[in-house]
């Protein structure tokens, strides 16, 4: 039996993918349809986790009205508002009384991932670790933390995002932690409180037995416009095992109930379009696009590459591409919009 508990870390700013964030926490920005959270938690769900508490600051109301106290998935939620941001380490300190009896994962709530977290725990076991960190080697290692280990997985060192003089591996931190319960005692309280810069280096300097669990699952930290838009890429060319709303009426085209689509409109696979629109004649849409909810595609108007998020209206013979709408957005007739991410052009 694995690990019941679950630390998912949904406060942060999301400064990096405004404007998106300006209206949106992070965790609840769209993934082919579906909040980044959403799927955080079905993962978790999918290896027996039962509890998680979700940290919040940045627009609590929305992430509380979306999970609510958890059912939809049948997990058990509970929420840690946060005034005051109490850093990554901090946030699980302040949430101690909940996290205490067991191990406990600690993920974050816009890091999207098919990670098998039951393998990741049976590595925790058989190494006697105290903490494991997840690892994946990536192409690019400047944005990410990156982590020195031994032949035996064993942690040795870090380095919070490198230049290029200072790299010396190629095993990124996805900040998919597991954790015994007595870490909970190591981090101060009351105050912010780091696992990069603060918290793991402690663990090291203290020779507590840490490990890196290297996995080749997918991982994409939705952190930035473009790395938003792999990540939707490649959900829709499957390379993540997600699952995707709707029915896929026929290889690579996912729509959900109550969207009509007129018989002259054109879908290009791979494209998901959202629960109550409506396509009309002539519009192509796809590929790679993933069109919200009650959306309204005008008759001629051409998506490709694009995300549109729920209640947008894309008016007739109207050309986006690459293009990011925003909820409620309205897009007048006949322009055209290349390579630009366009937000809330309120109807």
């Amino acid at each position: 039996m694995g690990p019941k508990k679950a630390m998912l870390l949904a406060a942060g700013a999301g400064t990096r993918l405004r404007p998106l964030t300006y209206e949106t926490p992070k965790p609840m920005v769209p993934v082919v349809n579906r909040p980044v959270i959403h799927h955080v938690l079905d993962n978790l769900l999918k290896h027996g986790v039962e509890e998680v508490v979700v940290n919040l600051h940045s627009h609590p109301e929305q992430v509380r009205g979306y999970c609510g106290d958890g059912s939809r998935w049948s997990l058990k939620l509970r929420y840690s508002n946060e005034p005051k941001l109490m850093g990554t380490a901090g946030a699980i300190k302040r949430a101690e009384g909940w996290l205490k009896g067991g191990p406990f994962f600690v993920m974050s709530g816009d890091g999207l991932s098919d990670i098998d977290l039951t393998a990741m725990y049976a590595f925790h076991r058989r190494r006697g670790a105290f903490a494991t960190m997840a690892v994946k080697k990536v192409d690019s290692r400047f944005d990410y933390g990156v982590t020195l280990m031994d032949g035996a997985q064993r942690i040795k060192g870090f380095l919070e995002k490198p230049s290029w003089g200072d790299v010396f591996s190629s095993k990124v931190n996805t900040g998919i932690y597991l954790f015994e319960p007595e870490v909970l005692r190591l981090i101060p309280k009351g105050r912010p409180y780091d696992f990069g810069h603060e918290l793991w280096p402690k663990l090291l300097k203290m020779k507590k037995p840490l490990y890196a669990y290297e996995t080749d699952a997918y991982w994409c930290d939705v952190g930035n416009l473009a790395e938003y838009r792999r990540c939707q890429i490649d959900c829709l060319d499957r390379r993540a095992k997600i699952n995707i709303p709707g029915a896929e009426v026929r290889k690579g085209v996912w729509i959900q109930e109550g969207t009509v689509v007129d018989p002259k409109a054109r879908l290009v696979p791979p494209v998901v379009i959202g629960k109550g629109g409506r396509v009309a004649a002539g519009a192509v849409v796809g590929p790679y696009s993933v069109v919200g909810d009650r959306a309204k595609i005008g008759a001629g108007a051409r998506l490709d590459r694009c995300i549109l998020f729920d209640n947008v209206t894309v008016g007739e013979d109207v050309q986006l591409t690459n293009c990011i709408i925003g909820s409620d957005g309205n897009v007048r007739e006949n322009i055209s919009v290349y390579e630009a991410a366009v937000l809330n052009i309120r109807k």
